[in-house]
């Protein structure tokens, strides 16, 4: 598979002033500066620098603010990376992308606040979702709390645990244009699960307040209603789902960062 999946980096902005923007006094969340640079340099690197991966497709409201910057000027000349102006909502502004018919299947669809983004993550994550038509990675809060015990998340409960969204999606096949229609329906309540699930018809949300759903069971089940194949992708990392979405966020993305770093010079 190598260089065929297209990968979508959302680098939006909120319909609101985001407060990280605001402090930072840049005009867009991915331009606040994470360990010494944008935070949407790093997912972009771990994108670029991940074999499986071609074209990334830079989704935004600001593409000029971008290019303007020093410090991510380089996206903009990058002979891989395209920039796609996108409206507010994430699933409406895929299905524009695809309706235009220039994005190629399969697509992986991750976020410009995904700083510890990398190489390990796409490896397992790709690994799991190929052949699936729609793929999820989450994080399971037993392997999030092991290592990052006073990291706080959202979760939703089920039967095989307490799950975290890690901000990484697949679409394998235009069979997914249905789920991203959905999508974009709930996307607003994307925080309130059981809306999530209501939509998903009163089975998933009884079943998950009952808690007699697994996750996966519940994914595939969504799947097979729509008529795909749907897949849980359940990350062995646990920073899969730490993305820069709060103060606290961004000093712990820092510290986890220099330990890094730490890490490697100590091995070299």
């Amino acid at each position: 598979m190598t260089g065929s999946i297209t990968a979508i980096l959302l680098a939006g902005a909120r319909p609101i002033a985001d407060p990280l923007a605001t402090a930072a006094g840049v005009p867009v969340k991915p331009l606040v500066p994470v360990a010494g640079e944008p935070m949407i340099n790093r997912p972009a690197r771990a994108l670029l620098g991940h074999p499986a991966i071609g074209q990334v497709i830079v989704l935004t409201q600001r593409p000029d603010v971008f290019a303007a910057d020093p410090a991510t000027a380089w996206l903009a000349d990058h002979p891989r990376v395209q920039f796609e102006t996108g409206g507010q909502g994430i699933a409406s502004s895929l299905l524009a992308l695809l309706e235009g018919g220039e994005v190629p299947f399969p697509i992986l669809l991750t976020t410009a606040d995904h700083v510890l983004l990398d190489q390990a993550m796409l490896d397992q994550f790709v690994g799991e979702a190929t052949g699936a038509d729609i793929a999820v990675a989450m994080v399971e809060r037993a392997t999030l709390l092991a290592r990052y015990p006073d990291s706080r998340r959202t979760w939703l409960k089920f039967r095989d645990g307490w799950w975290s969204g890690a901000n990484i999606f697949w679409f394998g096949s235009d069979k997914a244009r249905p789920v991203i229609a959905l999508w974009q329906e709930v996307e607003q309540d994307r925080k309130k699960g059981w809306k999530i699930l209501a939509a998903f018809g009163p089975f998933a949300l009884v079943g998950a307040l009952l808690r007699i759903l697994t996750l996966r069971g519940g994914i595939a089940r969504i799947g097979r209603k729509f008529g795909v194949v749907a897949r849980l992708v359940a990350m062995d990392s646990p920073e899969a789902c730490i993305d820069a979405d709060k103060p606290a966020d961004v000093t712990l993305i820092e510290a986890i960062l220099r330990g890094k770093s730490n890490s490697l010079v100590r091995s070299g």
